[in-house]
């Protein structure tokens, strides 16, 4: 989970299985979709962008999340959207350059939105922890 580009010659090595066995285990994982893909972890702040914001979104129905998605999709500085329960109807994060652009962000884009009746804004001060569910091994 760590490193998706370890070869299997190497995790096969460390669990003291075959290479063979290693790349099985790892095909039954993704036909039962407990691995769904694998790819690359980007440094936002590498890139520019140095607030990590949350927004909890209220909307005038529930059922409107599926027409606010689709608008919310065009932000490409929304990295996650949730449909939740609580004082929320939805939960987004997204990163933006500093809080001007935030600023941009809420009151000319996400704002703007059809539906969005309003957001209340949670900037992200550190991040302290990263990490997936731990897989233990697959029943047959």
């Amino acid at each position: 989970m760590h490193n998706a580009r370890i070869p299997s010659k190497d995790i096969a090595l460390e669990c003291g299985v075959s290479r063979a066995a290693i790349h099985q285990r790892i095909q039954r994982m993704i036909d039962l979709n407990v691995i769904t893909g694998s790819g690359y972890n980007v440094n936002h702040k590498a890139l520019g962008f140095r607030t990590c914001t949350f927004i909890g979104v209220n909307l005038e129905r529930g059922a409107m999340y599926r027409d606010v998605v689709p608008e919310l999709l065009k932000i490409p500085e929304i990295v996650e959207c949730h449909y939740t329960t609580g004082p929320y109807t939805m939960f987004i994060k997204l990163y933006a350059r500093d809080n001007e652009h935030l600023m941009d962000l809420l009151n000319n884009k996400i704002q703007m939105i059809p539906g969005i009746t309003g957001t209340e804004t949670l900037i992200s001060l550190d991040h302290s922890i990263r990490r997936e569910i731990p897989v233990s091994p697959v029943n047959p």
